[in-house]
């Protein structure tokens, strides 16, 4: 993607220098967090737990009798300790003013980009991420847009220097946008949304269909020459060391979509979006497919269905057998959102916190191929995780009062806060934060 020099500048003069804090330094000593309620990330939870890491890795997790070997003792007795919270298919860290053009740099021109990384394009002295460390969300994953084929996610840790710094897995996926059945317009007079036909769906469908058959016969080819880089960046599908991030909402285009990927020899096949998907879920346990939803807190698509239907819908989709994760979808202004979301799952579909903090935690761990290191707090994964004052699912208690990335304590400045402070010293209000 483009340079960010431009954008940075812009940036500035908005808002004067990021007043962001430092990133971290590594993990100088063992810690030992004492006395808090664990939440696992797996459905476990340990009452008075004690969670030991070093260098950046979780030694020991346990109760209260767990030894801490000379680690530096933390006492947070009556807190709660979670898994850092993930949020996939954002694009947190590559927008930050929606009416600034040069600050938006999560789409090429063209409709065919497999080989545009959002990676290099993640811009860590964004002031929005700090404000999504605040509610738990310490892993996001950098999504492209626009096309047919975006390009490659990455997933990144929300907070270090760079882009090199902060990523945690380079190119986990490619990311492509499904024909819609049914295309929406909105009606600006009216404020109505309309739908219609899209005639042009099956000759897109053709030349995906085309284009894929392409790549995987050139992903069998030893040794490709001249080389392809757009083909190049597709060889993963085919073996099954990238996800295909399919766009799609609409029950009818969800099944076409798990089709078209499994008749090109695609892998890792992964719905986003699935607002339809509670009408197609024997179809999706059947193929394996697990589902990143998006936003929730919205209306139902029709008029006749139940008002709390995207409540209940990641409920139904888990009880079902299938692997579902939630995200905001790109709507990177409500990202900090993402675990009262899991709240509301929890709230209106049967299901209880900790299956609803699976969701944010280890499902979209394992959708993503990272599970083995991030997702739940075991002995050998990264100590990423967050001591919240409450239920970290409620927006009332969720509030972060120690975050770890790889061990690395984190800075919990950011601008909301500092605007706070600021604003009721200006109005002659006591300051309870300082």
């Amino acid at each position: 993607m483009k340079n960010l020099t431009l954008s940075i500048f812009l940036l500035a003069s908005l808002s004067g220098f990021a007043q962001n804090p430092a990133p971290a330094g590594p993990q100088a000593r063992a810690v030992a967090l004492t006395g808090a309620t664990i939440h696992v990330g797996n459905g476990q939870v340990i009452p008075n737990g004690t969670i030991v890491f070093d260098k950046g890795i979780i030694t020991a997790v346990g109760n209260g009798d767990t030894p801490i070997n000379g680690a530096e003792r933390i006492d947070v007795a009556g807190k709660h300790v979670y898994p850092g919270l993930i949020s996939p298919a954002a694009t947190v860290g590559l927008q930050e003013f929606e009416s600034v053009r040069a600050t938006l740099d999560y789409q090429e021109t063209g409709s065919f980009n497999p080989n545009v990384r959002a990676l290099i394009a993640y811009n860590t002295d964004s002031e929005i991420i700090p404000t999504i460390r605040n509610n738990g969300l310490l892993m996001t994953q950098a999504m492209p847009d626009g096309g047919f084929i975006s390009g490659s996610s990455s997933i990144m840790n929300t907070d270090g220097w760079n882009w090199e710094d902060a990523v945690l897995k380079a190119d986990d996926g490619l990311w492509l946008s499904w024909p819609t059945y049914f295309a929406r317009s909105f009606d600006y007079e009216t404020f109505t949304v309309s739908l219609k036909k899209n005639e042009q769906r099956q000759d897109a469908i053709n030349a995906m269909i085309a284009t894929f058959s392409d790549a995987r016969a050139y992903a069998d080819l030893k040794n490709p020459a001249p080389k392809n880089l757009k083909f190049e960046a597709m060889k993963g599908l085919f073996d099954g060391s990238k996800c295909l991030y399919i766009r799609a909402n609409y029950g009818k285009d969800i099944i076409e979509a798990i089709k078209f990927a499994k008749q090109v020899g695609v892998r890792k096949p992964v719905i986003v979006g699935a607002e339809d998907a509670g009408r197609v879920i024997d179809f999706l346990k059947e193929n394996s497919v697990p589902v990143i939803l998006g936003p929730m807190h919205r209306l139902p698509n029709l008029q006749d269905e139940d008002v709390y239907l995207p409540y209940k819908l990641p409920g139904m989709l888990q009880k079902a057998g299938v692997l579902v994760s939630l995200s905001y979808n790109g709507e990177w202004w409500r990202t900090r959102n993402l675990p009262f979301q899991a709240g509301t799952a929890a709230g209106f579909s049967g299901i209880d916190k900790e299956e609803a903090l699976k969701m944010i935690t280890s499902n979209t761990a394992k959708i993503m191929g990272i599970d083995n290191v991030v997702g739940t707090l075991e002995k050998g994964k990264y100590a990423t995780l967050v001591v919240s004052k409450g239920d970290l699912l409620d927006m009332r208690t969720n509030v972060i009062e120690r975050a770890y990335i790889q061990g690395r304590h984190i800075n919990l400045d950011d601008k909301h806060k500092r605007l706070f402070h600021m604003y009721r010293e200006k109005y002659g209000q006591p300051d309870l934060g300082k």
